[in-house]
């Protein structure tokens, strides 16, 4: 009898755990960008820490271990901000991104009142480029990182899917 995987908001005792799982997801976009300081491979422990404290964080546990993570907040304008989501490669393509991605808008929508959502995407990462584009992201521009990477920005704004959905 297998176990099922749980979404719950992440805890100041999962920042370790976090961590760790980020560090093994984001190697695949270091090698695909040969770039090894990409922003959540030089991550700090206290930092994650800052960020669970701070934000809205959720992870994905299979029993104890945490398999995925999200992180969502709000900007001055009331957008909310999506972030470092990861799923470990071991459970990719089963929809897991997809639940924990809609578990930060839904939080998102009901605790910060975020009508719009931004995340962005290296431009050579097209399976998550997909994902967001199936989530119902459209492009909005581009930005290199801090470390680099050229990065699509992508909105989704909750009216817009409301409306595409009634129709």
């Amino acid at each position: 009898m297998g176990m099922s995987v749980i979404i719950s908001a992440a805890t100041a005792e999962d920042a370790e755990q976090i961590l760790k799982l980020q560090y093994l997801c984001f190697q695949g976009e270091a090698e695909l960008y040969g770039n090894y300081r990409i922003d959540p491979l030089v991550q700090t422990l206290d930092s994650v820490r800052d960020e669970v404290t701070a934000n809205l964080v959720f992870v994905a546990r299979l029993g104890d271990e945490v398999v995925g993570s999200v992180r969502g907040s709000t900007d001055p304008d009331g957008t909310g901000e999506i972030g470092k989501l990861c799923v470990h490669p071991r459970l990719q393509g089963h929809g897991l991104g997809a639940r924990l991605l809609n578990a930060a808008e839904s939080a998102l929508a009901d605790q910060r009142s975020a009508t719009r959502f931004r995340l962005h995407a290296g431009h050579r990462s097209e399976t998550n480029l997909r994902l967001y584009r199936r989530a119902g992201y459209a492009p909005v521009g581009s930005a290199t990182g801090q470390d680099g990477v050229r990065l699509i920005l992508l909105e989704k704004d909750l009216a817009e899917q409301a409306y595409v959905a009634s129709a």
